[in-house]
């Protein structure tokens, strides 16, 4: 039989641990690809926007809730998998007045720096384009809390949106119009919808 002393010291300690805060710990997730958007859009004679997607790429994601500076992001995209609904129009992204797909395959985003930003988070890192590294700010929207799917996998999801200057990745074609205007505009609004699977526990010792 215990003692009181002894009942009182393991009561008090089984009282302390059910206080503390439970640490989480940070996860691993994966882009699914199955359910996520890459997509663009960029202005067409300065009278309309042209929208695109990729339809190739790859992507991970370190959440860390409890410290979310901790978190990491990288994304690799398959440039030749442009899509603007206009084959003419694809071709000639793919080509060497724009993303010369054959010699630059792919293009890399690799966070450098995670904050907090009101109810969602502002990601800063470094986007790759045709070898040329420019700092890029994502804005990524309010984290969707754990779903189960179906499955048994554990899904979360969100939205990001950045701005660029297609010339500062070497994306420099264009055609000057009569009164001043270009065919192509120089700023590209990323737009991303993305869903993440979390990595089984197996998976990450892989």
């Amino acid at each position: 039989m215990l003692s009181f002393s002894r009942f009182a010291r393991t009561s008090l300690l089984g009282l302390a641990i059910a206080a503390f805060p439970v640490i989480a710990q940070a996860a691993d997730f994966d882009i699914d690809t199955a359910h996520t958007r890459v997509g663009f859009g960029v202005r067409h004679l300065m009278v309309s926007t042209v929208h695109g997607t990729f339809g190739k790429f790859t992507g991970a994601v370190v959440l860390d809730d409890q410290d979310v500076t901790k978190s990491k992001v990288n994304l690799e995209i398959d440039v030749a998998s442009i899509d603007t609904r206009e084959p003419k129009r694809d071709d000639h992204l793919r080509s060497p007045d724009f993303f010369d797909a054959a010699k630059f395959p792919k293009m890399t985003f690799k966070s450098t720096k995670v904050e907090k930003d009101g109810d969602g988070l502002k990601v800063t890192g470094d986007l790759t384009i045709k070898a040329i590294t420019k700092p890029v700010v994502l804005k990524v929207g309010a984290l969707s809390q754990e779903v189960k799917d179906p499955w048994g996998g554990t899904r979360r999801g969100t939205t990001a949106s950045a701005k660029i200057s297609r010339k500062d990745v070497g994306l420099t074609w264009n055609k000057a119009l009569d009164g001043g205007s270009v065919v192509v505009g120089d700023e590209v609004a990323i737009e991303l919808e993305v869903e993440l699977v979390k990595k089984a526990p197996d998976a990450k010792k892989g």
